[in-house]
């Protein structure tokens, strides 16, 4: 079921069920090559993937008036997360 839609920000789309959800982004998106990165880094590094974790369940226990302003509280982390991962790739050659 369509749960959220943001023509603006790259024809993003979200499917959500029960247990899945499920994120849509246009052809040729440079967003795509960052969720990518993001989750590749959380496969293959336990460090920042603990990190990521520790976060969700720290932020998964307040309350959020808007899901989004949960989403803006793990941001900083993601992002450091993303850069170490490009610093990685850089000295890998890739």
């Amino acid at each position: 079921m369509l749960h959220n839609r943001e023509p603006d920000w790259y024809e993003h789309r979200m499917f959500k069920d029960a247990n899945v959800s499920v994120h849509v982004l246009s052809k040729g998106c440079p967003e795509i090559d960052r969720t990518l990165l993001f989750r590749d880094r959380l496969r293959t590094n336990s460090a920042d993937r603990d990190l990521y974790e520790q976060t969700k369940r720290e932020l998964a226990r307040r309350d959020w008036k808007y899901v989004q302003d949960y989403a803006d509280a793990k941001s900083d982390v993601v992002e450091r997360i993303i850069a170490r991962a490009r610093s990685a790739q850089v000295g890998r050659g890739d």
